[in-house]
């Protein structure tokens, strides 16, 4: 399975060349309201997208009785467009798997005008067994289904109580807590958010609202988070990667999946990591400009690994708090077998997994998805044959094969589609992990995909840093002496946490078999 160097240039192409014809089609004279009607290119059918429209000012512009949020809108099949004179500039997008439109029109007194657009998918991703998931989404329930339509979003958990609010206090908690629309889209309506000095920590799946009454409710935060990590296994819990609490968090076995594209990671480029109090921010020496705190994140992550602790990572858009749309960062999840809400979160937590905000990635090492272990007992040495099919919007910069938190090959696009999209086989001598990234020529915000890490076991010899040990070690010590300094009451209630995850990291440390 791969895509051509034909079907590479295709995808990247075609999105560019449109923005200049749709430029030239929709710069309409005498026109008061523009009445818009969009279908799907290939089958001619209505469907819902999302919309950014800014005045010649660079406003962005609302319509009135659609949902909107921050900088863009959403509709399904016909709006009309009822705006003051002028000329206006516009993108409509529909998630990752379709080209973008974009171009301008303008709007003069008293005339009416309607336009059809067509939009195109260049990629189906459900069709190779990924469906795409939102971790974090924090919108207006009766807005949900059109929002996943306008973002071709199949699985998303909507945040309806955290610590401060809770949608429920005035109404009943529904009996069917998991609603399913067109067929293959689910949504959770009992997610739940805690934003405190020091997580962004998310809980999907839970039957009911966190009660302050439950052992643990009336504790610090950070112990409210760990008492909600003691819920039933079907209860999935994830953090961001870039958040204080994250050591304590895992030493404390409270995290299922980790936030690789987290709710910072914002469409508009905007530098949010020090907008958020939960947020360790990245050395401004080392990781600068719009790729900054991806680079941070990534960086986190795979000191993770390097730990020996397989947590699969995760995307989250926190679009009702965060500034991005629903879906903007997501997490592709492959089933083998029939998809349902279930069957899609234990794949999420085998580690079965892409996560992405533009490139669209599929991919199988002999035959397996991302989460796998490949075991041996055997020879001394293990090669491995990767393939890969590759769709984007746009260029993509590198992609790069990344071994045990190290760059080991970056991949030339020209030489992968003409090997039929094969990439350079993985040989290991000793237990490790792998994975691939790519990330795009965007010059103004982190635009990446990465697959969940493959893992190589030989017989019980475990691979363990003593560096990345050290990392969150340290970590756990800036971290308890900023709270005995300036952390307030609640949160110095909480250090002896900090000291039995100092001993989970020694531990670790301790253990190490590698540097």
């Amino acid at each position: 399975m791969f895509c051509s160097t034909q079907t590479y240039r295709l995808a990247c192409g075609l999105a560019a060349a449109f923005v200049v014809a749709t430029s030239a089609q929709l710069v309409l004279a005498a026109t008061g309201e523009l009445e818009l009607s969009v279908v799907d290119h290939d089958t001619g059918q209505p469907i819902a997208v999302r919309m950014h429209l800014k005045d010649q000012r660079g406003r962005s512009r609302r319509v009135r009785r659609l949902p909107f949020w921050r900088d863009h809108f959403v509709f399904h099949g016909t709006t009309v467009l009822k705006l003051p004179t002028g000329t206006y500039s516009f993108e409509m997008e529909r998630g990752l798997e379709y080209k973008i439109r974009s171009g301008h029109f303008t709007i003069e007194r008293g005339a009416e005008d309607n336009k059809l657009v067509h939009m195109q998918r260049f990629v189906h991703m459900k069709e190779d067994d990924w469906w795409s998931g939102d971790l974090f989404v924090q919108r207006p329930l009766r807005e949900m289904e059109l929002l996943m339509l306008a973002d071709d979003l199949h699985v998303t958990g909507v945040v309806t109580w955290d610590n401060q609010r809770n949608l429920w206090n005035k109404r009943g908690i529904p009996k069917n807590l998991i609603e399913q629309f067109d067929g293959d889209r689910y949504y959770h309506l009992m997610a739940g958010r805690f934003a405190t000095g020091g997580a962004e920590f998310l809980c999907m799946n839970r039957p009911r609202p966190f009660d302050r009454n439950e052992p643990g409710g009336d504790s610090s935060p950070l112990g409210t988070m760990l008492a909600l990590a003691a819920d039933d296994s079907n209860v999935h819990r994830d953090a961001a990667s870039v958040c204080w609490d994250l050591p304590v968090l895992v030493a404390h076995g409270a995290v299922d999946s980790v936030g690789l594209a987290h709710s910072l990671l914002r469409r508009d480029g905007a530098e949010s990591s020090r907008e958020s109090a939960w947020c360790r921010p990245p050395d401004p020496q080392k990781y600068t400009g719009p790729f900054g705190l991806g680079q941070w994140s990534t960086e986190i992550y795979y000191h993770l690994l390097n730990c020996g602790l397989r947590l699969p990572p995760s995307a989250g858009s926190g679009s009702g708090v965060h500034a991005n749309p629903v879906g903007y960062n997501r997490v592709y999840v492959h089933i083998d077998g029939e998809f349902n809400y279930q069957s899609w979160w234990k794949s999420l937590r085998a580690g079965r997994v892409v996560v992405t905000n533009g490139p669209l990635m599929r991919v199988t090492v002999e035959g397996r998805a991302p989460g796998h272990v490949f075991r041996t007992n055997g020879p001394d040495e293990l090669s491995l044959e990767m393939d890969l099919a590759l769709s984007t919007r746009e260029k993509i910069e590198y992609l790069e094969i990344v071994r045990d938190g190290d760059v080991v090959q970056v991949v030339r696009l020209d030489e992968w589609a003409a090997a039929g999209g094969r990439l350079p086989p993985m040989v290991f001598r000793e237990s490790g992990w792998f994975l691939l990234r790519a990330v795009t020529s965007r010059s103004d915000t982190y635009r990446f995909a990465s697959t969940g890490p493959y893992y190589v076991q030989f017989a019980d010899r475990s691979r363990i840093s003593k560096s990345s040990a050290r990392f969150f070690l340290d970590w756990v010590h800036v971290r308890a002496r900023w709270i005995k300094k300036e952390g307030d009451e609640s949160a110095k209630s909480s250090l002896s946490l900090y000291h039995t995850a100092h001993d989970f990291w020694q531990g670790v440390f301790e253990s190490a078999t590698a540097d």
